[in-house]
């Protein structure tokens, strides 16, 4: 650059400076536009950031990535076609009915290291779920009972961290002991130590002892069900060692089910499910909350740009015959350009900067607002870079825009006509 162009770009940027500095309300209230849209940007995203995630602790807590099951689907085989294959032949069937070939899964351990080979797998456990009837003494409840691989299933849901009373890992070790929702012992009036009979629809009938007590952030869960290691479940059942209900498992990223399912679905003759699929009241809840927070931000920092681009206007009306007079002196129209762009820009860096700031400010102060519901002590909040910095870089470019427009017509002015009024 040459040393009288570095000469104009000087002498442009105090111009800006003393429209800026002259003006000072105007200015304050330009910067405090883009503050406002900035920093509800970055609230909005983080609350919503916050629910959303709060939302999935709470579900994934007792919700696997994938479940595999065998569900009770109607068979279509039908023998007679097998033995009286010729035309014209008349069959008379009578009392016919329908049978159920298999029930639940009898080979888990094969479909287990079958899924275990996937990359994507972080985690897989079995599980044998049944109904069942909780005693004690007159009291009788029905609940079911979930059998669980004591240290999988921990893995998979942090399910350790739930139990108020007692300790979950003893289910290991205590194949007699059960671990009861803590609702669930309340209204059996059973306490940890205490021995509580289960029995099945078949009229199997069994005492464990209380071995601890669980409280999960759904209630439906924690006034009907209970916990035992699996292997006492498949005796509980009449069942074989490898028996299950359902295999679930977690993938090291909950949002790409899709590949796996259908690289599953040929391997493993039972049905193969993902959570979107067996939650799609969730998904869609999830995806309009993100929506919502994303046109209300858009909507604040659009809204402030116009204010901007009122201000700058205002400006530039304010200022017709200096910018006339300027130009008569031998500026350009690509000076007056720079010289309100200079003004723009330094509006949109400085209300940026204090907008991230503002924003940190009022997303910390509603985390400390109390909110005990679902295990929850504050409201929500949850940091992503990515919104700070898309917030900073949309108020600084919305800016720009803002300040382009007025400072374009600025430069267009014809300063023979302005003078002579």
């Amino acid at each position: 650059m040459s040393k009288q162009k570095k000469q104009g770009s000087k002498v442009n940027r105090q111009i800006a400076g003393v429209h800026l500095t002259s003006k000072i309300w105007q200015t304050f209230v330009a910067v405090l536009g883009v503050t406002f849209g900035v920093s509800m940007y970055i609230f909005m995203n983080s609350f919503m950031n916050g629910v959303n995630a709060t939302q999935d602790d709470l579900a994934f807590s007792t919700l696997a990535h994938v479940r595999i099951y065998n569900d009770d689907e109607v068979r279509t085989y039908d023998p007679v076609n097998d033995v009286f294959q010729e035309a014209n032949t008349l069959v008379n069937l009578r009392n016919r009915k329908s049978i159920q070939y298999t029930e639940g899964i009898k080979n888990t351990s094969r479909i287990i290291s079958i899924v275990e080979k996937q990359p994507e797998v972080a985690g897989v456990t079995p599980q044998l779920n049944f109904s069942v009837f909780f005693r004690n003494g007159s009291k009788k409840i029905n609940g079911s009972i979930s059998g669980v691989d004591v240290l999988g299933e921990n893995e998979l849901f942090g399910i350790a961290d739930k139990v108020v009373e007692g300790d979950w890992n003893e289910l290991e070790t205590r194949k007699s002991g059960i671990i009861l929702g803590k609702v669930l012992a309340q209204k059996l009036n059973v306490n940890v130590g205490d021995n509580v009979n289960v029995m099945t629809p078949e009229g199997v009938s069994k005492n464990y002892e209380v071995l601890g007590l669980i409280e999960t952030s759904v209630k439906d869960i924690d006034k009907s069900r209970a916990y035992l290691n699996i292997t006492t479940a498949r005796q509980l059942q009449g069942e074989n060692f490898d028996y299950s209900s359902d295999i679930q498992l977690n993938l090291n990223d909950k949002d790409r089910t899709a590949e796996i399912v259908r690289r599953l679905e040929p391997l493993v003759p039972y049905q193969v499910e993902s959570w979107q699929t067996a939650n799609q009241q969730m998904v869609a809840g999830s995806q309009l909350r993100n929506i919502i927070a994303i046109a209300v931000s858009l909507t604040i920092l659009i809204v402030a740009g116009f204010g901007i681009y009122n201000i700058m206007n205002m400006t530039i009306n304010e200022k017709i015959r200096e910018i006339a007079i300027l130009k008569a002196m031998g500026f350009s129209g690509k000076d007056i350009l720079r010289i309100f762009l200079t003004q723009a820009t330094v509006i949109g860096f400085v209300g940026g900067i204090t907008g991230v700031g503002l924003g940190y400010g009022i997303s910390s102060l509603v985390h400390r607002i109390p909110f005990k519901i679902a295990g929850l002590s504050t409201l929500p909040i949850s940091y992503q870079l990515q919104d700070f910095v898309a917030a900073l870089a949309f108020g600084i470019a919305t800016t720009l825009l803002a300040g382009y427009l007025p400072a374009r017509k600025a430069s267009k002015i014809d300063p023979v006509v302005i003078i002579r009024g």
